[in-house]
């Protein structure tokens, strides 16, 4: 069974996603607050495998609610921000501030409990057109990012554009005429030599680093 909390402080979205996680066999609802101030008292207290965070909030929006969750809780759940416009530049800096990835409000029924799936599984929601284009207002070259791409291999970076373009690793093993098996060690790799959680980190490194560029890879 896989828990979700919500943290939205429109208690209509709140009751809609509750219902829909709820009716889902695999899925249930342990907790909700209206406010990212609760956040992390929320994830303590509930302990979710997954945290749905809306990014626009009074008082403490999504993206300060994020950190704050990952700073204060040891092993913190999956977190997922969501937002009502695709190209919110919100989501970017929630992005780098150890989100998993997002869900638009408008995203289907049947997409947003997949979804949740999948972040639970280990994967990312990675909108690779939705991230270029965010991460075109976004600063390049960031000093630490810069560095921690610097120790990648060439092949290690080349997996890492690919990965930011959307591939998966089975599309990636194509493309460079390798095995699965051998992007998966090129992927881990590159997670931990950049020293993040995920996809979704090490492509937002690769912008911040200038590695990969809005306007393309």
């Amino acid at each position: 069974m896989i828990a979700v909390a919500l943290v939205d402080d429109d208690a209509l979205i709140r009751a809609g996603l509750a219902a829909l996680i709820d009716a889902e066999p695999d899925l249930r609802i342990v907790g909700e607050t209206d406010d990212g101030y609760g956040a992390v008292d929320l994830v303590r207290r509930v302990r979710p495998d997954v945290l749905l965070m809306d990014i626009r909030m009074p008082r403490i929006d999504g993206i300060e609610a994020t950190a704050a969750v990952l700073r204060a809780v040891a092993d913190p759940p999956r977190i997922v921000v969501v937002t009502t416009f695709e190209h919110d530049d919100h989501v970017y800096d929630a992005l780098r501030a150890g989100a998993a990835g997002f869900l638009l409000k408008r995203t289907p029924p049947a997409e947003i409990v997949a979804a949740i799936r999948l972040v639970h599984a280990g994967s990312s929601l990675l909108f690779p057109a939705a991230i270029r284009s965010l991460a075109g207002a976004a600063p390049v070259a960031d000093t630490a990012a810069a560095r921690a791409i610097a120790t990648l291999t060439e092949r290690e970076a080349a997996t890492l554009t690919l990965v930011a373009r959307g591939l998966s690793n089975a599309e990636i093993a194509a493309e460079q005429h390798v095995s699965v098996e051998t992007v998966k060690t090129h992927v881990s790799n590159v997670l931990a030599k950049l020293r993040v959680r995920d996809r979704t980190q090490a492509v937002i490194a690769a912008y911040d680093a200038g590695l990969v560029r809005a306007g393309g890879t």
